[in-house]
């Protein structure tokens, strides 16, 4: 069962529980609306911030969610959230805008504070599902005013609306979208901030995003019911991807696992689908170029069939956008890996790749890749790790991460100091052997 398809109080219980278990809000911040087709608003509770016997969003339940009738009139056992106007603003004046999302997650909240909005061509994911996004001068929480002033950015087009001072509100034709919005405009704000403690910051050009468009889709081809091998690959890439949202290595719209069936036929993960409800009848199957009936595959299809065509000891392909690698990857500083043993011996020197190098030439990309070289930076687009194993590809996504993360907060306590070269020939000869 999809989101949208369940009641409004249950999809807002939902979409709150994320926001709050993301770290994107606090238990007192943050509210969420749905309008339906009376014009009739369901909306969060206030929260603690506003009175004491407020609801803890951490731990909304549907019967804590509100409706504001059109007429005012309120049906629920709560005080609606005190923000309603500029929800009702909002709806009143994109009608194609049923759900709103506003909350303060922290790296927006400091756009907010110098009244600056982040930078959406930062990923071409971030610029695919955000879009560009508006900044409201600041008012009252709660006033009129306020509603006002983030309705007309609304009007102006904008689905993306940064506050002054105060938070982001993002809203769209349901409340997964407007969700969506919200997250991966929170991740290119992080990857911002973190790339220009680095350097100087790469933006896509539109000749760059033009790449996306990868022409025809994979032609369809009806296959037998899976095996017990391939339902246990297809459990796996589903709790791997489970797992990679949880520690923030993926998000609902972003974060690409494959694995490989045998000959020219693998699973990928689907295109559009939420990565925290995955299925293990979501996952794609591909034969021979060919994708599984009814279905719509990822768009690294190709590259991950080529990547599988030129690496035969290579089962597993899992590529992402975290945040601490991805601001290495959008910034103009090398990330180094001969800092740490784990880093240099399971990802090797990593190299950056053009950013439309697997879009355009996705065999030049994919013998790039190697179970000796099984990790590379894309240019504005994160990161791919192979493995023989979807384990062992998901363990270098991770190290890189981390190894990134690391690197970047050393900058607090001074220059990182490389290991030697003698020592790293010593990692190599008792380690890289054996991965």
């Amino acid at each position: 069962m999809t989101l949208s398809s369940t009641h409004p109080r249950d999809q807002i219980a939902a979409i709150m529980t994320r926001i709050y278990r993301n770290g994107l809000t606090t238990l007192s911040g943050g509210n969420l609306s749905i309008r339906d087709d009376d014009g009739g608003l369901w909306i969060t509770p206030a929260g603690l911030g506003v009175t004491p016997t407020g609801i803890d969003k951490g731990r909304l339940r549907p019967e804590d969610v509100v409706r504001m009738r059109a007429d005012g009139s309120v049906k629920g056992a709560q005080r609606p959230s005190s923000e309603v106007p500029f929800h009702r603003a909002i709806t009143d004046r994109r009608p194609d805008v049923r759900a709103v999302v506003h909350a303060h997650p922290a790296a927006l909240v400091s756009f907010s504070l110098v009244h600056r909005v982040p930078e959406v061509r930062i990923t071409p994911q971030v610029f695919q599902v955000s879009g560009p996004v508006g900044l409201a001068a600041y008012a009252l929480p709660g006033s009129a005013e306020l509603g006002e002033k983030i309705a007309a950015q609304f009007g102006e087009g904008f689905n993306n609306v940064i506050l002054e001072n105060h938070g982001v509100v993002c809203g769209g034709p349901d409340l997964l979208t407007a969700f969506q919005r919200l997250e991966a405009l929170e991740y290119a704000a992080r990857i911002e901030i973190k790339a220009r403690g680095l350097g100087e910051v790469k933006t896509l050009s539109d000749a760059q995003l033009a790449c996306l468009e990868t022409g025809e889709p994979l032609a369809e081809v009806r296959p037998d019911a899976p095996d017990e091998a391939e339902s246990a690959l297809r459990r796996q890439m589903v709790e791997i991807m489970q797992r990679g949202c949880a520690r923030q290595l993926f998000t609902s719209s972003q974060g690409v696992i494959s694995a490989r069936l045998g000959g020219d036929r693998f699973l990928i993960t689907p295109s559009g689908r939420d990565r925290e409800d995955l299925g293990e009848e979501d996952i794609v199957r591909i034969d021979s170029g060919r994708r599984e009936a009814g279905k719509s595959p990822s768009r690294a299809a190709r590259l991950h069939r080529a990547v599988y065509a030129v690496n035969p000891d290579v089962n597993s392909v899992v590529s992402g956008q975290p945040v601490y690698a991805t601001a290495y990857a959008v910034s103009t500083t090398r990330f180094d890996t001969r800092t740490i043993p784990e880093s240099y011996t399971l990802l090797a020197e990593v190299p950056l790749l053009p950013f439309e190098m697997p879009y355009r030439e996705p065999e030049a990309a994919a013998r790039c890749l190697s179970i000796r070289q099984p990790v590379v930076m894309v240019e504005n687009d994160g990161v791919i790790a192979v493995g023989r194993s979807i384990l062992q590809a998901f363990d270098r996504l991770e190290v890189a991460e981390t190894s990134a993360r690391a690197l970047i907060e050393t900058a607090a306590l001074g220059e990182p100091k490389p290991i030697q070269p003698s020592d790293l020939e010593q990692l190599t000869t008792r380690f890289v052997p054996h991965l």
